[in-house]
C-alpha cells in the first residue's frame, strides 16, 4: 500500500500563481532594472559591494509588496460586504492574520531599506547604530521610511484587534492606515526643487495609493475570493469600478511625476533626455508596462465579467495572474526609478 499526499486543491495552485507571478516579476525587474541604471564605477570612489547593490531594490520591491497585500487585504471586507457574514466570515477568518504578517513585513523591510541606504552612502563600511541615526536625522528618505515602519506596525496592531473582534474593527481604519503609510514612501524618491515640488509630490502619492489599491484588490479578490463563485459575482464588479479610477489615476499621475521631474530638473532637456537618461528610459518601460495592463484588465472587465455573473466557469485566475505579473513588472521598475539618474 503506498501512501501519497493529498492532492492540492485547484484554488490553492490558482492563488500562488497570483501571488508568484506578482512577487517573482517584481523581484527580477527590480535587480535588471536597477543594474541598467546602477551608476558607472569612478577610479579612486569607492563603490556599493554586491551585498548592497543587490540587496537593497530587493529588500525595496519587498517594502512594496508587502504593502500592497496590507491594503489589498484591508480592502477585502469593503468588497465582500457585510450582509452575508455566514460566506464572507470564512473568507475573512483566511484574510485577517495574513493582513498583519503582512504589516509586520512591511515594517521589517522599511527598516532594513534603511539600514541598506545608509550602507550604500558608507562604503565599504558596516552600518552602525550611529551612522543608522544620523542617516534618519539627516536624510528626509530615512525620516520617510521610517514612519512608514511606524504606519506598518499600525496596521499590524489594529489587524491583531481585527483577528480577536472580526469586523467590529472598522474595515475602513485598516485601509486609511495602510493608505495613510504609503503616503511617505515618494519621500525616499527623487525631489523636485522648485516651487512645483508639492504638486509633484501629491502626484507621486496618488500614483502609489492607487497602483497600491489597484494591484493589492485585484491580488486579493483572485486569491481568496475567485474559489467562491458567488462572492465573486458580487466583488468583481465592485472591485472593478475601483480599479477603473486606479487606472486613471495610476497613467495621469505617473506620466505628470515622471515627465514633470524630468522638465524641472536643471540640465535636463526634453524631449530628448527620454531617450538619453537612464531615469527617461525607465520611465518609458513604465508606462508601457502600465499600458499593457489597459487590455488585460478590460478583458476581466468586458469579457469575463459577465460571465462571472451568470455563474459560469472563467479563467479569471490565469488573466489575473497575467495582470498582476506586469503590475509586479511595473513595481520593479518603479524601484530602479527611484535611484536612476535623471541627466
Amino acid at each position: 500500500m503506498s501512501l501519497s499526499a493529498p492532492p492540492v486543491p485547484r484554488q490553492r495552485i490558482g492563488g500562488r500563481l497570483v501571488v508568484g507571478a506578482f512577487g517573482v516579476c517584481a523581484v527580477v525587474s527590480a535587480v535588471a532594472a536597477s543594474s541598467f541604471a546602477a551608476q558607472q564605477t569612478v577610479p579612486g570612489i569607492p563603490m556599493p559591494g554586491p551585498l548592497v547593490s543587490v540587496g537593497l531594490p530587493v529588500v525595496r520591491v519587498l517594502l512594496d509588496l508587502s504593502a500592497v497585500a496590507v491594503v489589498g487585504l484591508s480592502l477585502l471586507p469593503k468588497l465582500l460586504g457585510f450582509d452575508d457574514p455566514e460566506r464572507t466570515e470564512p473568507v475573512m477568518l483566511r484574510v485577517r492574520p495574513l493582513a498583519v504578517i503582512a504589516a509586520w513585513a512591511w515594517a521589517i523591510c522599511a527598516l532594513l531599506t534603511i539600514v541598506f541606504q545608509t550602507a550604500e552612502l558608507n562604503p565599504g563600511r558596516v552600518p552602525t547604530f550611529g551612522m543608522i541615526t544620523a542617516y534618519v536625522e539627516d536624510v528626509g528618505t530615512g525620516q520617510g521610511l521610517l514612519f512608514s515602519a511606524a504606519c506598518a506596525l499600525a496596521a499590524a496592531g489594529i489587524g491583531l484587534m481585527a483577528v480577536r473582534f472580526g469586523e467590529k474593527v472598522p474595515a475602513e481604519l485598516r485601509v486609511i492606515v495602510g493608505l495613510f503609510g504609503l503616503l511617505p514612501i515618494p519621500v525616499t524618491g527623487h525631489a523636485v526643487n522648485s516651487v512645483w515640488h508639492d504638486p509633484i509630490m501629491i502626484s507621486m502619492e496618488i500614483h502609489v495609493m492607487g497602483a497600491a489599491a489597484w494591484a493589492g484588490g485585484l491580488a486579493a479578490t483572485a486569491v481568496f475570493v475567485a474559489p467562491h463563485g458567488d462572492l465573486l459575482a458580487r466583488v468583481l464588479p465592485r472591485f472593478s469600478r475601483i480599479a477603473t479610477v486606479c487606472l486613471l489615476m495610476v497613467g495621469l499621475s505617473g506620466l505628470i511625476t515622471g515627465l514633470g521631474t524630468m522638465a524641472l530638473t536643471p540640465g535636463v532637456t526634453l524631449p530628448d533626455s527620454v531617450l538619453t537618461s537612464h531615469y527617461g528610459v525607465l520611465v518609458l518601460v513604465k508606462t508601457a508596462l502600465v499600458a499593457a495592463l489597459v487590455p488585460l484588465a478590460a478583458h476581466i472587465r468586458f469579457r469575463l465579467m459577465p460571465a462571472v455573473r451568470r455563474g459560469r466557469a472563467t479563467a479569471l485566475v490565469g488573466w489575473a495572474a497575467a495582470e498582476v505579473g506586469v503590475m509586479g513588472l511595473a513595481y520593479g521598475v518603479a524601484v530602479a526609478i527611484t535611484r536612476a539618474s535623471i541627466v
